[in-house]
């Protein structure tokens, strides 16, 4: 399964200038394949007006977090534009029973929502709903507040029922009309019901999508358990065999294999073959004669073999017990893994796709089909519902059909890349079926550390050997390498590497620059024929510097990449980096607990500093998934005024309900207006109103375990990295050696929208700004109006193209490498 798309529009970052701070239009990522606007048409939002519209929102089916950002998203984006907005409690049974159960919504009562797992507004299944009588009922409940736009925040049977509402609506007003129950002009008054549904779904089992709200909270629940498991099974040195959620799709268990390095995993799409059992207790009982401690099974609850029958965590106990006699536990996680605070993906993805589903209800018509927002790659999607849900059946078709293979592929390209992956670094070949390449490959870490440079490093290291090479580990960075700090590494030295933070190898910000000679010098002693870099804007640099080096030395004509890892998010040639999506969690858990204890207190607000150099991604994305009220940053100046704008904004805020504010600032984002200063200005300015705290986060952003996306992150772009090294060193052997020195056989590999992209480095030097250490061109700076809008303040907001509908296709011409998520 992919998706049709648009190209990417980009805009460049506004730089510093003298002036006052202009006002910066972000535009949503979907330029159309034909030529751009004029000016002159171009859409922006606050030219969409939804007054004389109501919009009721309803969560259905299953919990899951983030469906309350999504809830929040809606009510405020419809708010905002002039709507009325209603709640609906308790899903499709409030629908039917009405009454109290549908309540006009306020600004004030989505606040603190952010952060709350679950639903406030309740789910219910409803059998009722199911019959044309309950629909009636919900039709005639709805005309009575005068809804007929509907935001619908569930699974694929949620959104297929919310369909067939919609296509009986006619005919049920008009039979509302002949019992009586409403005015005859209320049929040509109410005469559409407009539906845009949100996929919330731990599963990920929804067609059209890259991810469903909540299941990157819910994979932070498996891993968090999984790490703690993992820690008494070395001490007792026990087999555990982990239960998580999935009855008919995989990909919980899937991806927390890939990111806790499972030793087995058994999913409903890829049963095994006959004969498995045998293969899984071999695998056990060798990873135990490897010195390993422990093992851990990863089922997923609707795992089935070949003919479809169940396979249970207590057979599968029973099983390692009897044929291998290993001390073996069973935990079912169960609801755990619906529970606890979304995170901070789940939540910036449910803002995006609440302002979304708002867009998309304002700018339908009469003949609109009703649609689903989806995310593809980092952008916001429209997509025909039916469409969705007809692929994600043919799934479980394909499934009671026996036909896995088409099953695993109808998921789509993320969830075949995962399998391929998992299967690449769990299951070691024997070595006489191992190819033999004689090639040596040297893996090293550059600049801060950042979590999921140990999950690179093994994948790295596991896939060399996988395809014959050798590989060589440097410590602490360039430093290490001019000073000999270089050793082979074996396949089972990277085992339980992937939840380490940190980096195990060690790092440093030393550039190769001034010691090129000591550095070509051990490339020859050891015989190194390509180099892998895991590391920031000085790992880039680094590599500028190796391709610049290869002029007067021939040991740097090899093939050379470089993997983006840092918490900054500022190296070019990519979206995302490795480390922050950690770092973001770290912030978002922290200002959770802090709007905690202003909300105790009262008229406080909270000035928090984060770090990314002069890079604002970490502020401004942090802020949205906090729900801050304002993140200055670099990238958009801003002067004394704009700062007393927020004073005033907060002073405001602080007379209604929420007496609380957040602000971020990005360390550098100002030489003058300090964390110090402006925290000294809203003190001075609040005085009377509100308190003022500061808190500055430092370096916990850098720290703790890898957050499931960095894990799997790092697993498969480094994967996809040694993949090439093995394609360009075979491409460049020749006469007994290996010569690259083209610009193409010196790149870094970064995430462009939905695509793993190898890009030369030399290339992007244009599209770097190496004063401020970031790129020119940053798709982030496209969300800061969301969480402007989301805080109240009025923004400008282009839409021009947002409201293409997309279409789901099955034939796949080009590997889509994201989901951004995993």
């Amino acid at each position: 399964m992919s998706i049709t798309l648009p190209r990417s529009l980009c805009k460049s970052a506004s730089r510093r200038g003298t002036g006052r701070r202009r006002v910066q239009r972000a535009l949503i990522d979907t330029e159309p394949l034909t030529m751009a606007q004029p000016e002159s048409k171009k859409i922006f939002f606050e030219n969409l007006s939804g007054a004389g519209k109501a919009i009721a929102v309803l969560t259905s089916g299953g919990d899951a977090q983030g469906m309350n950002a999504a809830v929040r998203a809606v009510v405020r984006m419809g708010l905002y534009v002039g709507a009325k907005v209603y709640f609906i409690h308790e899903g499709y049974q409030g629908m039917v029973d009405g009454g109290e159960n549908i309540v006009e919504a306020s600004w004030e009562s989505v606040s603190s929502m952010l952060q709350v797992g679950g639903t406030v507004i309740g789910s219910a299944r409803c059998k009722e709903f199911r019959s044309h009588e309950g629909r009636l009922k919900a039709a005639h409940n709805l005309v009575q507040q005068g809804i007929t736009n509907l935001c619908v925040i569930g699974g694929d049977g949620s959104l297929t029922g919310a369909n067939l509402f919609r296509e009986e609506w006619s005919g049920l007003l008009t039979e509302l009309v002949e019992q009586g129950l409403i005015e005859a002009n209320a049929v040509e008054k109410y005469s559409a019901l407009h539906i845009v549904g949100m996929v919330g779904s731990i599963d990920n089992d929804f067609c059209g999508t890259d991810m469903t709200i909540g299941t990157d909270s819910a994979l932070h629940r498996i891993i968090e358990v999984v790490d703690a498991i993992m820690t008494t099974a070395q001490s007792h040195q026990r087999t555990f065999v982990l239960e998580v959620m999935g009855r008919h799709c995989g990909y919980l268990a899937l991806v927390s294999a890939l990111a806790c390095g499972a030793d087995w995993v058994l999913i409903p799409e890829m049963p095994p073959e006959d004969g498995w059992e045998d293969k899984m207790c071999e695998k056990l009982s060798a990873n135990r004669a490897g010195m390993k401690r422990l093992n851990i099974i990863i089922v997923a609850e609707g795992a089935i073999d070949r003919s479809n029958r169940p396979i249970t965590t207590d057979y599968i106990k029973d099983l390692v017990v009897k044929c291998l006699g290993f001390d073996t536990r069973v935990t079912i996680l169960g609801h755990v893994q619906r529970g606890g605070t979304p995170s901070a993906f789940d939540r910036i993805l449910a803002s995006r796709m609440g302002v979304e589903a708002v867009l998309a209800l304002l700018e339908t018509t009469a003949n609109t089909p009703a649609c689903v927002v989806s995310l593809c790659g980092n952008q916001s999607v429209r997509l025909p519902l039916m469409e969705c849900v007809q692929m994600t059946q043919e799934v479980q078709r394909a499934m009671d059909g026996k036909r896995f293979e088409e099953a695993v592929r109808l998921r789509g390209r993320s969830f075949e890349n995962n399998l391929r992956t998992y299967k690449l670094l769990a299951h070691r070949k024997p070595e006489s079926e191992l190819p033999v390449s004689n090639f040596n490959v040297a893996v090293l870490n550059v600049g801060a550390p950042a979590a999921g440079m140990n999950a690179a490093v093994r994948s790295a290291v596991r896939v060399g050997i996988s395809e014959g090479h050798k590989m060589f580990a440097v410590s602490d960075g360039f430093e290490g390498f001019y000073k000999g700090q270089i050793k082979e590494i074996k396949w089972a030295d990277v085992g339980g590497w992937t939840g380490q933070g940190g980096t195990l190898l060690g790092t440093k910000r030393t550039l190769p620059g001034k010691h090129v000679d000591k550095i070509a010098e051990q490339m020859r002693l050891h015989n190194i024929n390509a180099l892998l870099i895991i590391g920031g804007f000085e790992a880039f640099e680094s590599l500028l510097q190796l391709y610049e080096a290869r002029a007067t030395h021939e040991d740097f004509c090899i093939p050379m990449c470089m993997l983006p890892a840092t918490i900054s998010n500022n190296v070019p040639g990519t979206d995302l980096s490795i480390g922050a999506d950690t770092a973001l969690n770290a912030i978002v858990e922290t200002c959770d607990r802090i709007k905690q204890s202003a909300s105790g207190t009262k008229r406080r607000v909270f000035i928090i500093e984060t770090m990314g150099g002069y890079c604002g991604y970490l502020a401004s994305v942090g802020g949205l998934a906090a729900g801050a009220d304002a993140a200055y940053i670099y990238e958009e100046p801003f002067d004394i005024r704009d700062l007393q704008a927020n004073v005033e904004h907060l002073t405001e805020k602080m007379k209604t309900s929420i007496q609380r504010g957040l602000v971020l600032r990005n360390e550098n984002c100002n030489d003058n207006y300090t964390t110090d200063f402006i925290y000294q200005l809203y003190s001075e300015e609040g005085r009377g109103v509100f308190d003022s705290r500061k808190n500055v986060l430092g370096h916990m952003q850098q720290g703790g375990a890898p957050s499931p996306f960095d894990r799997n992150f790092g697993t498969k772009i480094t994967a996809k990295a040694m993949q090439w090294v093995t394609k360009k060193l075979v491409e460049t052997y020749r006469q007994g050696r290996v010569f690259a020195n083209t610009e193409d056989s010196c790149c870094l590999l970064g995430m462009r929208r939905r695509a793993l992209v190898f890009q030369p480095v030399v290339q992007l030097k244009g599209e770097t700004d190496f004063v401020h250490r970031i790129p020119k061109e940053q798709w982030w700076l496209k969300l800061r109006p969301l969480m402007k809008i989301l805080a109240k303040y009025k923004t400008s907001y282009d839409v021009s193209d947002s409201g293409q509908l997309m279409h789901v296709v099955r034939n796949r011409a080009k590997e889509s490498d994201a989901s951004v998520a995993m």
